[in-house]
């Protein structure tokens, strides 16, 4: 799992510093990222079939990653 796709610097890499600070400073942003990349290695483990999971689970998964995404981006603007 030395690749996993989909990591926050890869999807915001304008703002690899940014979310350091806010990390450090903002504790509900710190749990946004970090609820982000424990959910993003959960797709990651189904997906190359470490923990696979069924259809169904698997869209659940990456709707709940979209919608952090998406909240950390707002936080980024």
């Amino acid at each position: 799992m030395s690749n996993t796709p989909n990591e926050l610097a890869e999807q915001f890499p304008q703002a690899v510093e940014k979310m350091q600070v806010l990390k450090a400073e903002d504790a509900h942003f710190a749990k946004l990222f970090d609820d982000y990349h424990e959910l993003n290695r959960a797709i990651h483990r189904a997906e190359v079939n470490i923990e696979p999971t069924d259809d169904f689970h698997m869209e659940t998964l990456r709707k709940q990653r979209l919608a952090l995404l998406d909240q950390i981006a707002r936080y980024l603007r």
